[in-house]
């Protein structure tokens, strides 16, 4: 099996934790479907068939890739800070 990219995994997992917020504090049928789209394909990225089981996928992936490559956690051009997101 293929391993997503951990950059594209955390800009998803980004953007599901800001939707999940945007739909907390206002309902929209726009946000609603944006957080469908982002669900979706985070759960087809780690191969999972649930949300909840996709976020711990990914941030396990991201949290070994960090161990794995120390010097990845200091500054990042990107704005990455090597820390995981937990939803």
């Amino acid at each position: 099996m293929l391993e997503p990219d951990p950059k594209v995994v955390r800009k998803l997992l980004t953007r599901y934790a800001s939707l999940r917020i945007a739909q907390a504090e206002r309902e929209s049928t726009t946000t609603a479907r944006e957080l469908a789209d982002v669900s979706y394909t985070l759960c087809v990225m780690m191969a999972t068939t649930s949300i909840h089981d996709a976020v711990a996928k990914a941030d396990a992936l991201l949290l070994a890739k960090g161990r794995a490559v120390p010097e990845a956690r200091t500054v990042d051009p990107e704005g990455e800070s090597g820390l995981s997101l937990a939803v």
